[in-house]
């Protein structure tokens, strides 16, 4: 029973269970919006509906065509929409972070160069 109360109350199982979730909550998210961008080219030029389409006698060739490209379009609304600007703020962030080390580094050694001064030692490394 230890090694159970152990294994529930680890953090790694508690994020997993907030990424599911959260995962979830942003699939239907991005569902619906790729069902707005559906509709927005079925009144462009007709829905990209595959369903009928059965070549040989096929019947499955349709519907999986249909799955093909709302999964394609899916991809490519999250990777233009969520992973790019991610990505950008996450390396504007990196950059301020940066600077302010940078900024951080300069005030210390401002710092030891004015205390070596006042002490009066030249060596500052």
């Amino acid at each position: 029973m230890k090694g159970f109360k152990e294994f529930i109350l680890r953090g790694n199982l508690v994020e997993l269970a907030v990424a599911f979730i959260i995962g979830g909550a942003f699939a239907t998210v991005v569902t619906a919006f790729t069902k707005i961008i559906i509709e927005l080219l079925a009144k462009a030029g007709g829905a990209p509906n595959f369903d009928k389409f059965q070549p040989a006698g096929l019947v499955s060739v349709g519907p999986f065509l249909t799955a093909l490209v709302a999964f394609l379009l899916m991809a490519f609304l999250v990777y233009f929409f969520v992973v790019k600007p991610y990505e950008a703020m996450r390396d504007r962030l990196k950059k301020e972070e940066e600077v302010e080390a940078q900024s951080e580094a300069e005030l210390l050694t401002e710092i030891r160069d004015i205390l070596a001064r006042q002490n009066g030692t030249t060596n500052l490394h």
